[in-house]
């Protein structure tokens, strides 16, 4: 199958490197041009994934037009801000009715939309799916064992799409509940930052372990409120990554977590980086979500003021874990 990637960050490069050697005909499109020149030539993508060889079957591209025409499914791992965009300069030339999947895990700042939701008002009549899960780019690279999830509401096409992605140690997974993965690939972003902080501050495991748990609960608590599915977010795409991008060292959201908890400003440490840290965008249309159903969500709330600067990451957990009266566990808050 000939399958067009849509971005050549870490994971954008990672899935094209795992189609390219399931036998796929693969294509990734780089936005910056010297980066498509060095997969071509060298065979690396070194500000990415330094020290990890491509398939040198994988080509890369930086003409958008070409990408899309090339394009038999169409995988898309662009940042959500840069999400709806890229896909209307995709449209005119992409083939109908072929399946986009989306890598990205956020919410649309301002319509508050999931990445599929962008996808079916963007491009109609193309089957939507997200690929969601505990995925750290480098893990897969390195050849270590992951789980993922195909989350899309027509079955047919999750196992279809089940079979081009599955490869070695990597185990593909379907979901009908696409709103349940995709709130909890995006949510766990913010609880990330916040987990991150705990380390930074050096406030112990017992506080981590607080966080990520009520954490869950308020990502699960809002999925469920848009129509997801409790169960969801207690398997791969909800507890599964949550923990993955809490705990790893190759988070990047846990990383500016854990800068912030060490008193450095947010600019300082997004501009050192140099990449995408989803949580800190998708906490803004969080909270809107939160106010839209009536939601608590106390731990949300609290990274949110810490990003926009209204408290610092100290005072943040002064009182995080006791903001208000604990209530029942099954509770939200």
């Amino acid at each position: 199958m000939r399958i067009t990637v849509l971005g050549a960050g870490s994971w954008g490069t990672t899935v094209a490197s795992v189609l390219t050697r399931r036998d796929h005909e693969s294509l990734i499109w780089a936005r910056n041009p010297a980066t498509a020149e060095e997969i071509n030539a060298k065979h690396t993508n070194e500000r990415y994934l330094a020290g990890f060889p491509l398939p040198a079957r994988l080509r890369a591209t930086a003409d958008l037009a070409e990408a899309a025409a090339h394009a038999e499914l169409l995988v898309v791992g662009v940042p959500t801000g840069a999400f709806r965009d890229t896909l209307q300069e995709v449209r005119p030339d992409l083939h109908p009715w072929i399946p986009v999947v989306s890598l990205s895990k956020g919410l649309e700042r301002d319509s508050l939309l999931r990445m599929t939701e962008v996808i079916k008002d963007v491009l109609p009549g193309h089957p939507a799916a997200a690929l969601t899960g505990p995925n750290l780019a480098k893990e897969i690279m390195a050849g270590m064992a992951a789980a993922t999830v195909i989350a899309t509401e027509d079955r047919t096409v999750a196992t279809a799409i089940q079979q081009v992605f599955r490869r070695g140690l990597l185990r593909v997974y379907t979901n009908h509940d696409v709103i349940g993965c995709e709130v909890g690939g995006a949510l766990k972003n913010v609880v990330a930052i916040a987990t991150g902080i705990a380390q930074g501050l050096g406030v112990g495991d017992n506080t981590r372990a607080g966080v990520i748990s009520r954490g869950l609960a308020e990502l699960t608590t809002l999925a469920v409120a848009m129509g997801g599915e409790p169960s969801t977010l207690a398997g791969l795409a909800g507890m599964g990554d949550l923990v993955a991008t809490c705990i790893s060292p190759h988070s990047r959201n846990r990383h500016v977590g854990e800068q912030l908890g060490r008193g450095r400003t947010l600019e300082e440490i997004l501009a050192e980086m140099g990449q995408v840290a989803e949580g800190v965008k998708t906490v803004h249309a969080a909270v809107r979500l939160a106010d839209r159903h009536g939601l608590a969500m106390p731990i949300t709330r609290t990274i949110h003021r810490v990003v926009t600067g209204d408290i610092t990451a100290i005072r943040a957990y002064d009182g995080l874990l006791r903001s208000h009266p604990a209530g029942h566990e099954s509770e939200p808050g």
